[in-house]
Parts: structure tokens; sequence; C-alpha cells
């Protein structure tokens, strides 16, 4: 495989390093080995384009710096062999040649000088600038806030926060807001072309600013975490990577901004939903359900930082709950059941009556039901399951048929259930969760 070389700055990359000729052109790596490299960038992608952002101050060449460095690791690793540290080889490749376009730059600036020719803007300061002491000590974060400016609109600071940090594919990101994928394609395009032409900096927001995208660098984050907790597509359930980064980003948005109730809401909902990391999978990566989980492997100190971020939302809040405080309220009813046949299935549907009227959505209806099966019976729980039938948000959606197989299964009505599971197994796009769904269909009685 061999990535379309792309300009960036106005510069293209062969303008840095000749191309080669087919005479001496690298072979191109085997499926496996492409695979494996495009694994690694998929993972490391991230972190690459937010320190590569912070020399260069442009989000969209960043990225494409970034792609710059993938095509050298497909040229470069088939033949020398995978490097030690890959995220390091990576980041220092495209950090060399944000170096050399920065530096390109300058002298192209001075040059303009020299000969009298029309004054050009000043050059991005150096990498090493003096830290903010109110800025962000993160890039990962401060990359966040930068892709969630204003100019943007909301879908589309959400779409290409979750594109450049959260390193979803534009399919991954569309199936999180049950959207078309041409949809969100057109959205990250957009931003781009928005960001560049408004001339947006890389940059720090501090007070007014900061707290005006508070917001969407919260959805993000949530998004983010469970794209990695629940993956769309691919043979693993899990991707803990992306669970880490959000877990870490939540826990230094908190202490950035400690008297916002939400963000410790959001903390504390990631904090117990990693508590269950563990146990969620089985020896071969299989799913395990929440009920047949060994509550024993739940982590109890991601439980206990959960409560206390919960506490702090609550002595925060000077309102109703926000929908992040009652969603971490939902997962803290789960982890203070020591078995599942413990688990308080009223308060939760409570709570998700809250979640419906603070934050509505089908998925949170859903969930709702789900709760309400298991507090008032699986009738009453179909009942709120087939009046979203018709909800086109919910029309691919591969929980809506599972749900509902599983409290047709409850009813006893088998050969219905079984449709429902294999109807739902056909929309699954991890195979994890496909294979689950075919188990159980074939674990009906005929």
């Amino acid at each position: 495989m061999r990535l379309a070389p792309v300009p960036y700055g106005g510069v293209a990359w062969w303008a840095v390093e000749p191309q080669p000729t087919a005479a001496h052109a690298p072979a191109a790596p085997g499926p496996a080995a492409a695979h494996a490299i495009e694994t690694v960038f998929r993972l490391e992608s991230p972190r690459v384009i937010a320190g590569v952002a912070r020399i260069v101050r442009d989000v969209g060449i960043a990225e494409e710096l970034a792609q710059d460095a993938l095509v050298a690791a497909l040229e470069q690793w088939p033949r020398d062999g995978v490097p030690d540290n890959p995220g390091a080889w990576l980041m220092a490749t495209a950090r060399h040649r944000a170096v050399d376009l920065v530096r390109r730059r300058e002298t192209y600036a001075r040059k303009l000088q020299e000969i009298g020719r029309d004054r050009v803007q000043s050059s991005p300061p150096p990498y090493d600038e003096p830290a903010d002491p109110d800025g962000i000590d993160d890039d990962l974060l401060r990359l966040v806030f930068t892709t969630c400016h204003p100019v943007l609109s909301p879908d589309a600071r959400t779409a290409l926060t979750l594109r450049l940090l959260g390193g979803l594919t534009t399919a991954e990101i569309a199936r999180a807001h049950l959207v078309p994928e041409a949809t969100i394609a057109q959205r990250i395009v957009r931003a781009k072309r928005t960001l560049a032409k408004k001339n947006i900096a890389f940059e720090v927001p501090c007070g007014p600013d900061r707290e005006a995208r508070l917001g969407s660098v919260l959805d993000v984050i949530y998004l983010i975490f469970n794209e990695g907790y629940a993956a769309t597509a691919g043979d693993d359930l899990l991707r803990p990577g992306l669970c880490e980064d959000a877990l870490r980003l939540a826990r230094v948005l908190s202490a950035l901004m400690p008297k916002e109730p939400e963000v410790h809401g959001l903390t504390a909902l990631l904090e117990f939903q990693a508590s269950r990391t563990a146990a969620r999978t089985g020896p071969d990566g299989e799913p395990v359900l929440l009920k047949d989980q060994n509550r024993r492997r739940w982590s109890r100190l991601l439980i206990a930082r959960g409560i206390r971020a919960l506490d702090r939302a609550d002595a925060t809040a000077t309102g109703a709950p926000g929908p992040y405080a009652l969603q971490a309220a939902i997962a803290a009813c789960h982890a203070h059941a020591h078995r599942y046949e413990e688990t308080d299935w009223r308060a939760i549907a409570t709570l998700y009556g809250l979640l419906a009227a603070r934050a509505p959505s089908p998925v949170v209806e859903l969930n709702r039901a789900v709760a309400v099966s298991m507090a008032d019976g699986p009738a009453e729980g179909l009942r709120l399951v087939d009046a979203l039938a018709a909800e086109p948000a919910l029309r691919d959606y591969h929980l809506l048929p599972s749900v509902r197989g599983d409290l047709l299964a409850r009813l006893g009505r088998t050969a219905q259930a079984r449709a429902e599971f294999e109807r739902a197994a056909g929309l699954a796009r991890n195979e994890r969760e496909r294979a689950l769904l075919l188990r159980r269909a074939g674990a009906l009685p005929s």
C-alpha cells in the first residue's frame, strides 16, 4: 500500500524529499505488514497530530504531516524492521518534517524581506516557547479545545475532534452519531476548510472562551471513551488505548476546572465504566454480558475514584444534575451492587427518566426500556421498545433488535427472539458482538 503524497502549507512533501523513481521504488509491504503498520498509526496518530500541531499551529497541516510519517513507515519498516518504540518513531519523523516546514517558511519570509517584497505574517513561535501558566499542559487536551473552536458548528467540532484525536474512521463516527457516513465526511471536510480559512491558531483558551467550548470537549471525550469501551467495528470488542486516553483527559480536565460539576460527572462516569473492563471479556476476547460478569474482577480502586468524582459533581452543582452526572449516578447503581440480582433497577429506571427529560435521545429511551423491563417485567419493557421501532436514528442500530430479542426470550417467544438476534447480528459491525448475538440465537430452544 502506498498513500498518495499530499501538499501541506502550499509545499508538496516531495519538495522536502525527492520521490523515488520506478527503477528504485521500494516494494509495497505485504498485507499483514501494512495492516500492522496502520494499526500502530491508528493508535498513535492522535498524539502525533497533537504534538505536531503545537509546532506548526495548524491542525490540517499537522494531520498531513502525520500521514507523511505513515508513508515513511510503510516504506522503511518492512525493510528495516519495526522500531522498538513505533509511536516515538512516528512522532520524531513527523516533528522533523514540521521543523523543516517552519524553517522553510522562515527562510522564505526572510528572503522576501531582503528583496523588498510585500511583508508577510510572522512565522509560528518556536516549539520550546515558555509554557502558559494558565494553559493546559497536555497536547491532546489542547488539541481537543482547539478543534472545538466556536467558529465551527457543534456537530462539526465533534466529528473533527473524533477523527483527529479519537482516531475514529468516518464510518465509526457516523455510527456513534446515528447519521449517514457521507454526512460525517462532509462535516469533517468543511470543518478543516473553515479552520484554515479563518486562520484559527493552535492555542489554549482561557476564561469565557474555555467555558464556551466545554460542552463540546466533554462530548468528544465521552465518545472517544465509548469507542474504546465497545468498538464500532473490527475484531476486538475493546480498544483500551482509547479508554485510557479519554479517562486521562477527563482527569486532567477535572483538575483544570474543579468548579464544573459536569466535568466531575463525566470523570465519574468514565471511572465507573472503566472499572468493569477486566470482566467484560472472556479468555479469548469474547464479550461477557453484564449479568454474567465476575464482579470480583471489577476494579474497586476505579469505583472508589468514581464515587469521589460523583461526590464532587454533587457538591459543585447549583441546580439539577447534568446529563453526565445522571449517567454517572446510573453507573454507580451498578457499582454498588455486589451481585447482579442486587441491582436497584427501579432507581436506574428513574434516573433514565430524568436523563431522557434532560437530554432526549432514542438511545436513552432504549436504555430506559431495559431498566423498566428489569423493574416492572419484560412485557412493559417490550412495549417501550416497540414504541421506538419507527425511530429513523435506530433503523440500523443493532442494539434495538438485540434488546427486543432479549425481551422476547424472557417472555418465552423464542422463535421471534431468535429472528431478532439474527437481525441484530446482521447489523452489528463488530465481529465479537456479531458472534455473541449468533450464539444467543443458537442457544434458544426450537
